[in-house]
């Protein structure tokens, strides 16, 4: 039947938070056919898609038109919900940031990093950490989306719920030593901070950099940077910094 929605288990996780966000962004505009087409070829070749061969254009519209529905029956069964959130329960999290098992991104480059395509931003520390999994999904009663998200390394007493478009975003790159030229002034970076308390990635931005030859070691250069939480200015070398992918 052309009408009946396609099984979210069809789509990988990574799928399903990218339809997320293009629905937020575009509204009913995902109900196109030729929007559905151009996403549903871009998810063929997907390992994930178990069972299928390829992920047709109309599942995907499928799977929109009943994200749709969702959203209408959230919204018109809580005309008085609170401001900000709907009604749904919230698993005890811990007062105390999450300060444990922290690895400079530099020494994981090796790692197997294949379910840490996302990273997310922790709202008590504005540090973001790597997602090991979404566990859930809610609609705002201002139309907002918003996931429930497993930190890599931390346990269930870490989880958050947080807004899918300001809080989750595709994973920050390590650098290698010879892509030090990738870093320019201005760039938004990701940057480890080391504080007597803590050691977090942080987002900063690049105000100077003071170029230098490399040498046996590798890169030399020296980058200063701003962080956006707090304004704070630092001197730090390129395996402090991951770079944000391109689009």
């Amino acid at each position: 039947m052309d009408d009946a929605p396609v099984p979210i288990a069809c789509f990988t996780q990574s799928e399903i938070l990218e339809m997320e966000n293009l629905f937020e962004e575009f509204g009913e505009e995902t109900l196109g056919q030729e929007f559905c087409q151009d996403l549903s070829t871009s998810f063929s070749a997907s390992p994930g898609c178990s069972g299928n061969m390829s992920v047709g254009w109309k599942e995907v519209r499928d799977w929109f038109q009943t994200k749709q529905k969702e959203l209408v029956a959230r919204v018109t069964s809580s005309p008085v919900a609170p401001r900000g959130i709907d009604a749904l329960p919230e698993a005890p999290m811990s007062n105390n940031a999450p300060q444990n098992s922290i690895v400079p991104r530099g020494d994981m480059v090796a790692a197997d990093l294949s379910e840490l395509t996302y990273e997310a931003k922790s709202s008590k520390d504005d540090a973001w950490y790597d997602v090991a999994a979404f566990l859930t999904y809610r609609v705002l009663s201002s139309g907002e989306l918003e996931a429930r998200v497993r930190f890599s390394g931390f346990g269930n007493e870490e989880d958050e719920w947080v807004n899918v478009k300001k809080g989750i975003r595709k994973r920050s790159i390590p650098l290698e030593p010879s892509e030090c030229y990738r870093v320019r002034v201005g760039d938004l970076v990701l940057c480890f901070q080391e504080r007597s308390d803590q050691a977090v990635y942080c987002d900063a931005h690049v105000i100077e950099i003071q170029r230098r030859l490399h040498d046996i070691k590798g890169c030399r250069c020296i980058f200063v940077v701003r962080y956006d939480h707090d304004h704070g200015e630092e001197k730090v070398n390129l395996k402090r910094l991951c770079c944000r992918p391109t689009l």
